[in-house]
Formats: C-alpha cells, structure tokens, sequence
C-alpha cells in the first residue's frame, strides 16, 4: 500500500508539473501576442493592434463565457478591423438567394461579425464604458438587401428579395445608389457593446441596457459611447459595420460594410450609476429608450430624457419631462432588430431649444411622410410604407429600390409624444436626386 501511495504522489507531481508547465507556455505564448499587438501611435494610452480573422470574431453571438481576444487597460486605445456579415460571405457577387440560406441555414444568432470580446482590465460591474470613436475608415463596397418574404418592417409586404451592392466613393464621400441618385456616406458601428450579465450564448440582434446593435447613425467618428458594465471586464464586441443608414433601417439593412480601421479609445467610468446607454457627441447627449413595443421604448425614452434633463438643468424630474418637448429631438433608430429603438438628442447647450422640423407634407427640399395615432408602431408602419409608394409614384422607383433606399436614407422623427396623439415624420431629402440639386 505504501508503494502505491508513493506512485500517486510522483504520477501526481510529475504530471501535474507538466500541466503547470503547458499554463505557463500558454500563458507566455499569449503575454507574447500581446506584447507583439502594441504599436507606437498618435493615440492615448497605450496602441493595440487587433486585426478581424476567424480566431477574434464571432459570427452572430454574444457569451460572457467567451475568452478575450485582447486585454487592455483603461485609457489605451484599439485600432480594429471588422468583417462582413456572416464571416465575410455578404460580399459582391453573393446573390440574395445565398444570403438568405445564410441565414435559414445558421437559425438563433445574428448576420453580424464581431471582433472581440476585449478585456478591459479594471471593468466591474455596476462600472461605466466610455468608448470613444476616434476614426473609421471602412471599405470600399457595402451591401443593402431584404431578405425575401423575412424580416424587416414589411417581409409580408415583400415576398421578393434584393441585394445591391454600393461603391463607396470615400473622396467624394458619396455612394450612387441607382442612376442619378447619390446618398452622403456617414461611417458607424452599428453594433458596439458590452457583455450582458446573463450566461450562455445570445444573438447579436436585439439591442439592450448593454448597447450592442442599437443602429444609431449618430454614433460616429468623434462620438463616445457610456454604457453599463454587466461583468468583469467589460468585454466589449464591434461589427454590423455601415457606411449610412436611415432613421428607421426598414428593410432590415443599411449600407452594410465592413472597417478596414476603426480606432476606439476605451476607458472605465468609476462612480457613475448609468442604467442605459448614452452617446456624446460634440454638441449633444444622447439618451435611447428600447423595446419590442415602439410605445415602450419611448416610454424608456422619456425616462431616461427626464433624468438627464434633471441632472443637467437642476430642476425635478416632473420639471425636466416638461421641458423634453422642448429641448428633445426623439427619432426612430430602427424598427427591424426584435427589440426596437429610439434616440433623442439633447443639446449640451442649456439655453438652446430643439431647432428641428416636423413638416406634414412635401417641401422645398424634402419628400415627407406623416402619420398621427395613439399607437407609435402603426403611425411609424404608415408613414414609411407611404414613403415606399411616394418614391414609386413621384419617382417612377421600383418597390424594392424604394424599400432600400428608404432604409439607407429616410429620416423618420417623433413629433407628438403624448399618450393620446404621437405623430411619425418621414423625409427624405431631395438633394439626393442629382437633378433636383440645385
């Protein structure tokens, strides 16, 4: 007995020397990569290098499980690639027939591509993100299409599928949709978010309190991002990578590209209680509200205006809800992502009020939409199918170059916000006709 009791303990300390000397090779293996990541930069903090390859992107999921691909410190900045959707598969040439199966064949998860997670050393929960976009520079091609008879604002309406693939012309900072119409370029992540404290697998589609898909096009290069932080770390993802999009999104896609660079420098917000995400861009705080329920979402919406009103003016939250239909431009992000999404943009500037437009007809420089109704998710389904039939009848468009360019370029603004009335705007501008220019 005493032999086999001294065999276990040398098979024990022989082998488990071998296991600790393969965690100290993998250990050292990876402290190499990320000695070899860093660069010298023009940037704060310290440089990272994270290139997209299969090995740091995730096609379509989130899971707070998944092991880092990059660890980072407060205040150091990350130059990142991303691909296209589906691990680089919607790129030109791909008809809508095999974009579709790519995504009946690949049920639960999103489209999207998204490199990371990245660690962020110092992130606890009950923490605040900040993520700042310092530059994007994406390909020079994007895709928009509707998936036939799926998602989308209208898959009944559209039992037909398209998929049109765009040259980006960064020079000019235009994209010419169709003949004789061109739409303004205006890079942004349209996913960029943090873990969610859940565990498991969860797709990347619905946006949430940890940002993720929220497709706010305002969201760009100089703009920062402060969203909760749900689990060690932080453990943040980009991807969904557009090169413009509409207020709105119908179609389920906006000039879907990818980023050959997109430069974000992240930090950790000790002592800020924030429970939604905000943006801060040059001159304005954003605030969001989110739900299946356009209704609830600006319900959130307003919530969370209140609150920001209140801390910013230093008057009451009942005071601060007042003066929202004020201060507030609200507009829809998108109406395509499960969870739906609004944004209202508040001035910095304490004595500006919003100077924004809610036309009900057509004017000098924008094609318009509107609807009023008690329920938010009808007046924003009439309003953009109209706009849909307006570009068909005034234009002589196609549906489904109607229903994408919608997507990728109409504004759709919350006037009225009351429970008994609200009111959906749409416009789209009519400098976007090469002829119409003046």
């Amino acid at each position: 007995m005493r032999w086999f009791v001294l065999g276990i303990i040398l098979f024990s300390l022989t082998f488990g020397s071998v296991a600790f000397a393969q965690m100290s090779s993998d250990r050292a293996a990876q402290d190499k990569v990320a000695q070899m990541r860093k660069t010298l930069a023009p940037y704060p903090g310290t440089t990272h290098l994270l290139p997209a390859t299969l090995e740091t992107t995730q096609w379509g999921w989130f899971n707070n499980a998944q092991t880092p691909v990059l660890e980072i410190s407060s205040g150091d900045t990350v130059v990142m690639e991303t691909m296209m959707h589906s691990h680089n598969q919607v790129v030109p040439g791909k008809s809508i027939e095999e974009l579709k199966k790519l995504r009946t064949d690949n049920p639960g998860r999103g489209p999207h591509t998204l490199t990371g997670p990245i660690f962020v050393k110092g992130a606890e929960p009950g923490d605040v993100l900040k993520v700042k976009i310092l530059k994007i520079e994406p390909r020079s091609y994007a895709a928009n299409f509707n998936i036939p008879g799926m998602f989308g604002q209208f898959p009944d309406k559209f039992p037909e599928g398209q998929v049109k693939y765009l040259y980006l012309d960064m020079d000019k900072k235009v994209t010419t949709f169709s003949p004789g119409i061109q739409v303004p370029i205006s890079p942004f992540p349209g996913t960029l978010g943090v873990a969610r404290a859940e565990a498991g697998q969860y797709s990347s589609v619905p946006p949430g309190p940890y940002a993720g898909n929220l497709d706010i096009r305002d969201f760009k290069a100089g703009a920062t991002l402060y969203v909760p932080v749900f689990v060690k770390g932080a453990l943040l993802w980009t991807g969904d990578s557009h090169a413009g999009q509409g207020n709105g999104e119908i179609n389920l896609t906006a000039m879907e590209s990818a980023f050959k660079e997109i430069v974000l420098n992240v930090s950790v917000v000790k002592g800020q209680k924030l429970d939604w995400p905000r943006i801060e861009t040059p001159t304005q705080i954003i605030t969001v509200g989110i739900d299946k329920d356009l209704n609830k979402a600006l319900a959130n919406a307003k919530v969370e205006t209140a609150k920001f009103l209140a801390d910013q003016r230093q008057v009451s939250v009942a005071d601060a809800g007042n003066l929202m239909a004020e201060v507030s431009d609200c507009r829809i992000s998108q109406v395509v992502n499960i969870n739906k999404g609004i944004h209202c943009l508040n001035p910095k500037n304490i004595k500006a009020t919003k100077n924004v437009e809610y036309p009900t007809a057509e004017t000098s420089t924008a094609f318009v939409t509107s609807v009023k109704n008690a329920d938010l998710n009808k007046a924003m389904n009439e309003a953009s199918y109209a706009m849909i039939e307006l570009l068909q009848d005034k234009e002589k468009m196609t549906r489904l170059d109607a229903y994408g360019l919608a997507s990728i370029a109409m504004d759709c603004r919350i006037g009225k916000m009351d429970e008994s009335e609200k009111s959906v705007h749409c416009l789209i501008p009519k400098s976007l006709w090469l002829s119409k220019r003046a």
